[in-house]
């Protein structure tokens, strides 16, 4: 069922993330803790930003293992970016391909889904129809996760004015229709009680807004955590966010706890959309279902 890491803060070494710590994401590419199936090797992403070189995110995708690509082993040491985002896929909708990894890019954004819209087939053409040009031709793959994102980057084009940046509340509405119309299409088709998951995540390399969402109220979404600190470091094996200046922060929001540090994260409640504005301030808080 997929498991991401975002991170947005001081630059970071993407290794420090991806292969240092003891539950790194490499680690649950192939041993999950917190998922009944605990294998997530169909793929991976990882989208970073260097802002001193341009605004648009760099992206490499691969459909090999994560724990498995020695480009990715390799190279890891020599990435640092002050925004990540990194996704190993278990594939529930699509084939194995480039295309269907995550993370998605569009414009300076970055996506990435945690979860399913089980019998997706049967309201993929109704949801396509809502889309504009623009982003029908934006989808280039087959999961429902690529075409939840076009809709939901939609809205987001249609509530932003010229020369404004859309507010934290702004954001969560354009989670919430996305949400709401996709169940709305589910209900049409007659599979209104199979159960969505929506742990999405997306970054434009300044801000990061994401959800833990279940369609079903009495049914918990995957799991989804934060932590926040000075900085975030891995010595001598041991990994965890440092807090020892308050003019420097890092957040990083995780399907999976990093480290066995259980005071260095807290869990996003169900149903709560959770975003990191440009002063690295965390904002949780509940969606309406």
């Amino acid at each position: 069922m997929c498991r991401f890491i975002a991170y947005l803060g001081r630059p970071i070494i993407v290794d420090e993330l991806l292969l240092k710590p003891s539950n790194s994401l490499i680690h649950q590419s192939f041993d999950a803790g917190e998922m009944s199936e605990p294998l997530n090797g169909d793929g991976f992403g990882l989208g970073w930003y260097d802002h001193q070189i341009r605004e648009l995110p760099g992206l490499f995708r691969s459909i090999t293992p994560a724990w498995n690509n020695n480009n990715l082993l390799y190279n890891a040491s020599m990435f640092r970016a002050d925004c990540i985002f990194a996704h190993v896929r278990a594939a529930t909708e699509g084939t194995v391909s480039e295309e269907n990894s995550h993370p998605f890019l569009f414009g300076r954004y970055l996506m990435m889904h945690n979860g399913v819209v089980p019998n997706f087939k049967l309201i993929k053409r109704k949801l396509l129809a809502l889309l504009s040009d623009e982003m029908f031709l934006w989808v280039r793959g087959q999961t429902d996760s690529e075409h939840i994102f076009a809709l939901l980057m939609q809205y987001v084009s249609e509530m932003t004015e010229p020369g404004h940046k859309l507010t934290d509340e702004q954001m969560k509405q354009c989670f919430q229709k996305t949400i709401a119309n996709v169940q709305k299409l589910k209900v049409e088709a007659g599979i209104g009680e199979e159960v969505s998951c929506f742990n999405m995540m997306i970054t434009n390399g300044h801000r990061i807004f994401g959800s833990r969402y279940s369609s079903n109220p009495y049914e918990q979404p995957r799991t989804l955590y934060y932590s926040t600190g000075s900085r975030f470091q891995c010595t001598n094996g041991v990994s965890r966010m440092v807090r020892e200046d308050s003019t420097v922060k890092a957040v990083l929001i995780v399907s999976e706890k990093l480290t066995k540090n259980s005071e260095d994260w807290t869990q996003i409640p169900a149903n709560h959309f959770i975003a990191v504005d440009r002063n690295l301030e965390v904002h949780v808080g509940p969606m309406t279902h």
